[in-house]
Parts: structure tokens; C-alpha cells; sequence
């Protein structure tokens, strides 16, 4: 019976088969490839910050996922006002002044991250919440960005002369427009156009004008970088190849150029979530996103800068968790980009 040994080497996986005892003859060793996308799985798993900072990841997008379950723990919701309703007068979690009765802003068994001043309503279920909001609106803005810039880059980059130019120019002229400075400017005019000005903005319409804008506005930088990356695939040997053997201009970016660039599309994809929340977290810090009773990374911090002197501890659960995610996905980014760079010393 033979007994194969797995000898990892450069790009290929030796394989060793001989059988046991003294060998008289020479062994027969067999190469079997290994897809980059193997390698760059292995090389990633040797990574322990990257890994860590994975399984935070996902953990945060699984908490957002279950929030409505998970603030049953506590037998919370982020919309009770705890502080006004006369049903919790038996157990009162605001002074006369309005504050968390407590320590770290009213933290306790009902109320694990505290309450809010003034109404207090409960931390924790607005944060799920709010994460909730701000992961799950920044993960579709991130996807619709990155296949708007990879499609634009691909064709300008691919087919370059006056189709090329004209993409630049059209990517100059959205670079121009400071993307939250105009969206500030933006929201009110189309609430004005679209909704009734007795009326309350809905928070779908606000959800879908963010949406709109920061694609909109956020897809130039993909492009850039997709159509640099093809002008210098498009003349390689391979390339020149598929053309000679007749391909047609689509199989030759489907099959050779789109998967040599899926390296900086996955990079520049963990790069842009934790930025694009970091956008709707400013609009909505601005007064241009969403906004009460909505649960919201920015629509805290914004709540948070007002009772900072009264109340500074409102801030620290919503801030650590912002800054933990926003850092572990920029080492995941770090960890991305050296899995697939076989030449890196980390």
C-alpha cells in the first residue's frame, strides 16, 4: 500500500508515492497543481491577524443579522422610550435631571450597554440596530460601487482610443463633485421634489438618496484602478494569443483579463466597506441621513456629541465597536492583499 506525502513547494504540490521498505528502484513522483486561488487560501490561513480579524468580521455582520434575537436577551427594543413611558415607572432609569441613574451611563441587568439620556432608550438594542442599518446599507453601496468601476474600467482599460477618453473625462467630471458636501446640498432638494414638506421624510427614501449618491459618487476610484491594471494585461502575451486564436473581445475579458484583476478588486473591496460606513455614519452625523427614531452608528455619535458633557460614557460602546470593526477590516484588507503577493515578507 502506498503512502503519499504532500510536499508544499513554490506553486505546485509534490506528491511521493513509494511503498514501504528498502526501494530499489527510482520513486515516481507526481506534480499536481495547485489553483492560485489554493494558494492564496493557504498562505491566508498561515496569517493569524488576518484570520482573527475574519472571524470579527463575519461576527459582526452575524450580530447585525440576528439583532431582532438577540436584544430578546435582555428583553429590549431600540424604540421603548425607558425614561417617559409610564409602564417602567417601577423602574426608573433616569434622575430628575434626565441622566442614567447607574455607573457607565446606566449600565445593568436590563440594560447591559446603559440607556440614553433625556429618553432612555436602551444602548445595546440601538447599537444591534444600528449596525444593523449601517452594515447591511454600506455592504450593498459597496457592491453596486465595485461593479459600476470594474465594468467602466474594464471597457475603457480593454478598448482604450476614444472609448477610453470619453470614460475619462466622464469619471473626471464625477471626481469634481465633493461627494458629501453635495449630498448635504442634495437631500433637500429632492425631499422638496418628492415629498410633501408637512410631511416626515420616509426612511426608505432616505435610504435609497444615500444609496443613489454615494454609488453615484463612489465608483471612480474602482475604475481607475481596474482600467490601469487592464492596460497593462491587455498587451501580454496571452492576451495577444486569445486574439490571434479568434476569441471575441468579451470571452477575452471574461476568461483571461477579469481574473488577473480580481486581486485588487477583493483589496480595494475591503477597503471601501469600512469607508463607505464611515460616509453614512458622517451624513448621518450631519443631519442628512437617517434620523430619529431610525437606529444608527452616525445617528449616535450624533446623540452622543450632545450629551458628551452630561453624560461621555453614551459614546464609549458605540465608538469601541466602530473602531474595532473599521481596524479589523483594514488588517483583513492588509492580510487580503499579502495572500494573494506570494512575494511578501509578512
Amino acid at each position: 500500500m502506498t503512502s503519499p506525502i504532500d510536499v508544499e513547494g513554490g506553486g505546485a504540490s509534490v506528491v511521493v508515492d513509494g511503498a514501504p521498505g528498502p526501494r530499489t528502484g527510482a520513486e515516481a513522483v507526481t506534480l499536481t497543481g495547485r489553483s492560485p486561488g489554493r494558494l492564496m487560501w493557504l498562505r491566508f490561513r498561515r496569517d493569524r491577524t488576518g484570520v482573527i480579524c475574519a472571524v470579527v468580521v463575519i461576527g459582526y455582520f452575524a450580530v447585525a443579522l440576528l439583532a431582532p434575537l438577540l436584544v430578546k436577551l435582555p428583553g429590549t427594543n431600540p424604540y421603548t422610550l425607558y425614561g417617559q413611558d409610564p409602564t417602567y415607572a417601577d423602574k426608573p432609569v433616569l434622575d430628575e435631571f434626565g441622566l442614567p441613574l447607574g455607573y457607565l451611563g446606566g449600565v445593568s441587568g436590563d440594560h447591559w450597554f446603559g440607556v440614553e439620556p433625556q429618553y432612555g432608550r436602551d444602548l445595546y438594542a440601538m447599537l444591534l440596530y444600528g449596525m444593523r442599518t449601517s452594515l447591511y446599507m454600506a455592504l450593498g453601496i459597496t457592491v453596486l460601487i465595485m461593479v459600476t468601476g470594474v465594468v467602466i474600467g474594464l471597457v475603457g482599460g480593454y478598448f482604450g482610443g476614444r472609448t477610453d477618453y470619453w470614460i475619462g473625462r466622464g469619471t473626471d467630471f464625477f471626481l469634481s463633485f465633493p461627494q458629501q458636501l453635495f449630498f448635504i446640498a442634495f437631500m433637500p432638494v429632492v425631499t422638496s421634489f418628492f415629498v410633501d414638506p408637512r410631511e416626515a421624510t420616509p426612511t426608505y427614501f432616505r435610504a435609497l438618496a444615500m444609496l443613489i449618491v454615494l454609488w453615484l459618487l463612489g465608483w471612480m476610484g474602482m475604475a481607475r484602478l481596474v482600467r490601469s491594471t487592464v492596460l497593462s494585461l491587455r498587451e501580454r502575451e496571452f492576451v495577444e494569443a486569445a486574439k490571434v486564436s479568434g476569441a471575441s473581445p468579451w470571452r477575452i475579458v471574461r476568461k483571461e483579463i477579469l481574473p488577473n484583476v480580481v486581486t485588487p478588486i477583493l483589496v480595494q473591496f475591503t477597503y471601501q466597506l469600512p469607508s463607505t460606513i464611515l460616509s453614512i455614519a458622517f451624513l448621518s452625523f450631519a443631519g442628512v441621513g437617517f434620523v430619529e427614531p431610525t437606529p444608527d452608528w452616525g445617528r449616535l455619535f450624533a446623540a452622543g456629541a450632545r450629551y458628551a458633557e452630561q453624560d461621555p460614557a453614551f459614546m464609549f460602546f458605540p465608538g469601541v465597536a466602530l473602531v474595532i470593526f473599521v481596524l479589523c477590516f483594514n488588517l483583513l484588507g492588509d492580510s487580503v492583499r499579502d495572500a494573494f503577493d506570494p512575494k511578501s515578507g509578512r
